[in-house]
């Protein structure tokens, strides 16, 4: 059984909880805004972090100018690190051999041994002043390509990337990118709390991929399917930045003339009507979208499987964007006829299953609203594509959890169609047990997420050099 602390959390959550939905209930009929609101004035947000403070920088951006769908970027310094350290070293002692200029053999080595100790000693006031003043001036441009990379300090923020380098394996890793859609019953939560921040460093170091978390629009505000055709057009977005990406090192490659011509020529094509760059850098440099991953928590794995089953009936039309897998964690389905679980479990720990009902009735439009509806329930007859074309499909759940049997049969229902599709189930744990904030740092959300990350890496590592296990 759960601990003395959580079911006293629990009891407090759920009050929250309920008074938060019975406002929603009386505020809807006054919210119809195409807008609408990615999370809550209550809401315990963390800011974004463009410095590697512990390991894990982040950043905002605003993605669709009509609507409040924004992300959150979460890179690892890992990034920086290449692959094979061998082949790393002797082209970087290349590098150094052949530049004249001393001063910037200086600082790559200083750069080298900030990385090899990121959490070690720092270099002298003096040399580190030096450099920090040298990445001021080439971060965006009139530095040396190989000094824009070389911006990852604990006093400055990474700022970006230099385009004509940013495919060199020696001085940046591509990641695999993690799309994530945080919970909440469609009405609370968001891409910024404080727990979902944790959570998606924590996902992000383990995983060793750049993590996107989804902060899609929120019910009342935006009901069915405003939050799904977000998670939706955040895959689009990846995959136009990875044409972006593909079109600005074509325009460098094929352009004469100096580092700086080459640059005043990229930005001079690649901008948008407002004259802001339409290359998301972080990304550019380090994404690699043939290895993209989906990550749902509680009814983000709703938006999660809607998003992979809409990348299935794609196909090649979403080049180069491949979801290779996807992770629904404690997913938020439903169906009419109840299972075991949700007749034993209906008052369960922090989501019981009549408030649950009243999230589902927030989202879904009133004329549409059933609890067999496609969004809810995953094992209704007659829906596309076949199940056979899914995805390799983790899912997780949590013994005292009500929504727990349903979710296993959807598993259950992958694996008749010889789809990869393991569950895995926490003996005593709760819903949300690997992502709330009061839970995050217990031992069981600790060894989920290296669970999670294990068999995450079975599906991102490249051929030929799978983990065994």
């Amino acid at each position: 059984m759960p601990s003395v602390t959580v079911k006293l959390y629990s009891v407090f959550f759920k009050l929250l909880l309920k008074h938060r939905l019975q406002n929603r209930i009386q505020s809807s009929s006054d919210d119809d805004s195409p807008f609408g609101v990615t999370t809550r004035p209550e809401e315990s947000v963390a800011a974004a972090n463009p410095s590697f403070t512990d390991g894990v920088a982040t950043k905002d951006i605003h993605i669709d100018p009509f609507t409040s769908l924004s992300v959150r970027i979460f890179l690892p310094e890992t990034c920086f690190a290449s692959s094979d350290s061998g082949s790393q070293t002797q082209s970087r002692a290349k590098v150094r051999s052949s530049d004249p200029d001393s001063s910037y053999s200086s600082i790559n080595t200083q750069y080298n041994l900030h990385r090899r100790n990121s959490y070690g000693p720092s270099a002298s006031p003096k040399s580190a002043a030096n450099l920090a003043e040298q990445i001021r001036r080439c971060s965006y441009g009139g530095g040396s390509d190989a000094e824009s990379l070389i911006s990852k300090l604990e006093t400055g923020a990474y700022r970006g990337y230099s385009p004509s380098l940013a495919n060199n394996q020696h001085f940046c890793r591509k990641l695999p990118i993690i799309l994530q859609f945080h919970g909440g019953g469609f009405v609370t939560g968001s891409n910024d709390s404080s727990a979902n921040d944790y959570f998606c460093r924590r996902i992000a170091k383990l995983c060793d991929g750049i993590v996107i978390a989804v902060g899609y629009r929120l019910a009342p505000e935006n009901r069915y399917p405003a939050a799904f055709e977000d998670g939706w057009k955040v895959l689009h977005w990846l995959g136009k930045q990875a044409n972006l990406a593909e079109c600005s090192k074509s325009l460098v490659s094929k352009r004469g003339g100096s580092a700086d011509v080459q640059r005043s020529n990229l930005h001079r094509h690649l901008v948008d009507t407002f004259g802001a760059s339409m290359v998301e850098p972080w990304l550019a440099a380090h994404g690699d979208p043939t290895r993209c991953v989906l990550l749902g928590v509680s009814c983000g794995s709703n938006i999660a499987d809607y998003v992979a089953r809409k990348a299935v009936e794609a196909g090649n039309l979403l080049d180069p964007i491949k979801v290779v897998a996807q992770v629904l964690m404690y997913p938020f389905f439903i169906g009419s006829v109840p299972t075991h679980s949700e007749i034993k479990l209906a008052n369960s720990y922090f989501y019981d299953k009549a408030m649950c009902i009243i999230a589902w009735k927030l989202f879904l439009p009133d004329e549409d609203f059933s609890l067999d509806h496609p969004a809810a329930n995953p094992l209704i007859p007659g829906r596309e594509p076949p199940l056979k074309y899914m995805p390799p499909t983790l899912t997780v759940v949590a013994e005292q959890d009500w929504m727990r049997d349903r979710a296993i049969a959807y598993s259950e229902e992958l694996r008749k169609v010889n789809v990869d599709a393991p569950v895995l189930e926490y003996k005593d744990a709760v819903h949300e047990f690997a992502t709330l904030d009061m839970l995050l740092k217990t031992p069981q959300a600790q060894v989920c997420a290296e669970d999670i990350a294990i068999w995450v890496k079975k599906h991102i590592s490249f051929r030929g050099h799978e983990l065994s296990y």
